[in-house]
């Protein structure tokens, strides 16, 4: 019930419904599951409600297509980020971003979703917008906090080419693990997170 600028009570409209939050959670996960499993063109909403454990209904009540649905979690991984590395040097920082985002990207359901949804991004402008904004949001963020840290503590130039440096920092473990696709050697994570830290200290 709230209050009208005249002073009186009204009640909220007599259809407002109350979505409940672990039905959304549910609907959510299966979404993932349901990528993964069929690919973005085969998925549908009565195969992600009935991996949920719901109707259509309660899809459709949260997002009008499906469509928005994966706009909808693709924009949410930017909103969440990877934590920011704060171990005092760059390598270190850098080291710890490679071994959050390898353990990230080598779960089945992450490795099979991403290529799935760039591929689908090519012929999609508003996932591939979505996409974007999830990457730069997300991973650029923290590697840009990283350059950052490096620069106010002089391991870097302060007129670093930040766009290069972020580029250089997050573009060799993608493709090492999302484009190639090969298991990573041992000692690999600490390899490239000293070349990087080399590599941007020549920019």
């Amino acid at each position: 019930m709230t209050e009208s600028p005249g002073g009186t009570r009204r009640r909220a409209p007599a259809g407002a419904a109350v979505l409940r939050e672990d039905v959304t959670e549910a609907i959510r996960a299966a979404v993932f599951e349901e990528l993964a499993a069929v690919g973005y063109a085969r998925m549908s909403i009565e195969g992600i409600a009935r991996r949920a454990g719901v109707g259509k209904t309660a899809v459709y009540r949260r997002w009008k297509s499906k469509l928005h649905l994966v706009l909808d979690l693709v924009s949410a991984v930017a909103v969440q980020g990877l934590p920011a590395p704060d171990t005092g040097s760059l390598e270190g920082d850098l080291r710890l971003l490679y071994e959050v985002t390898s353990r990230a990207l080598k779960h089945p359901v992450a490795g099979q979703i991403i290529p799935d949804l760039q591929a689908e991004a090519a012929r999609n402008p508003e996932i591939a917008e979505a996409l974007q904004k999830a990457l730069r949001e997300g991973q650029h963020s923290v590697a840009s906090g990283i350059v950052q840290a490096a620069v106010a503590r002089g391991e870097l130039r302060a007129r670093i080419d930040e766009d290069l440096a972020l580029d250089l920092v997050s573009g060799p473990l993608y493709w090492r693990s999302v484009v190639v696709r090969t298991d990573l050697p041992k000692g690999y994570l600490g390899r490239l997170a000293s070349a990087t830290a080399a590599g941007l200290r020549a920019l």
